[in-house]
C-alpha cells in the first residue's frame, strides 16, 4: 500500500450523475491494472473507489456515480470539490485489492461490470490494450439506462478494430431506439457461453449483482480461482 497526497487536477461529467476525477499524485503511485484506492476524508473515514486509468499514467482516473440518493460517494465527491477549490491536497492510499489482472495467465477473459463497477474493467482493459494481449476478451457492461454508457464510442472503436476484442453493453431499461442487448448483465454472458470453464472472470459492480453473478457462473462451469472481484471478500 501507498500513501501519498493528489492534487485534484479536474472534475468533469461523464453523465449527469457520474463525475470523472484526476488526482495527480506528489510521487509514482505504483499499482496493478484493477486495483483500488481510498480516499481519505479523515484518518478513520476512508472511501475505497476503483483506479479507471493504468499504471504509468501521470494521473489516477476515478469514475464517482454521485446521484442524490447515494451519499456514500456524494459525500467523497463534495470533498474533491472543496480541496479543489481551495488549492488543498487529498490524501489517498493506493495499490489496493487482489482482483487485479494476473498478466502470467493465458486464459481467454470474461470483463463483467455493473454501473460504474466499470473503472475497474476498463483499467484492465486498457492493461491488456497496451500488452499488446493476445488473449480473447469479453467485455460486458451492464447499465440501467442506455446515457449510463458513458465510453461508449470508444469501446465500439476496440471492438471494430481488433479481432479479439468484444464489447457486449446490456441496458436493463431500454429505450425504444436501443438496438443492443437488454436485460441483466450477467444473464447476457450465460446465454453466450455455454460453458465458462475456461475463461478468468473479473467482476466488478454493486456486491448484490456480484454474488449472483458468482453464483451463476459456478454452476455454468467457471472455477472459483479463475473468479476475481475484490466484492468477494465482503459477500
Amino acid at each position: 500500500m501507498i500513501v501519498t497526497t493528489c492534487t485534484v487536477d479536474s472534475i468533469s461529467p461523464l453523465t449527469p450523475h457520474v463525475q470523472r476525477v484526476r488526482l495527480v499524485p506528489e510521487q509514482p503511485v505504483h499499482f496493478l491494472p484493477g486495483q483500488y484506492l481510498q480516499l481519505c476524508l479523515t484518518d478513520e473515514d476512508k472511501r475505497p473507489f476503483s483506479v479507471a486509468s493504468v499504471p504509468g499514467q501521470a494521473h489516477l482516473e476515478l469514475h464517482i456515480g454521485a446521484s442524490a440518493s447515494d451519499e456514500y460517494s456524494s459525500q467523497a465527491l463534495n470533498h474533491l470539490q472543496q480541496q479543489q477549490q481551495s488549492d488543498q491536497p487529498v490524501r489517498i492510499e493506493a495499490g489496493l485489492g487482489h482482483a487485479h489482472l494476473r498478466t502470467e495467465r493465458d486464459h481467454p477473459i470474461v470483463l463483467l461490470a455493473g454501473g460504474t463497477g466499470f473503472s475497474y474493467i476498463y483499467s484492465i482493459a486498457q492493461a491488456l490494450q497496451q500488452q499488446g494481449n493476445n488473449r480473447p476478451v469479453f467485455l460486458y457492461w451492464g447499465v440501467r439506462q442506455q446515457a449510463s454508457l458513458y465510453l461508449l464510442p470508444e469501446l465500439q472503436q476496440w471492438a471494430s478494430s481488433q479481432s479479439k476484442f468484444r464489447f457486449i453493453p446490456v441496458v436493463q431499461e431500454a429505450d425504444d431506439d436501443w438496438q443492443g442487448r437488454t436485460g441483466l448483465v450477467h444473464e447476457a454472458v450465460l446465454e453466450d457461453f455455454v460453458s465458462l470453464e475456461a475463461y478468468d472472470i473479473y467482476i466488478a459492480g454493486p456486491f448484490p449483482m456480484v454474488g449472483v453473478a458468482r453464483d451463476a457462473f459456478l454452476k455454468q462451469g467457471a472455477h472459483r480461482e479463475q473468479m476475481f472481484a475484490d466484492a468477494f471478500a465482503y459477500i
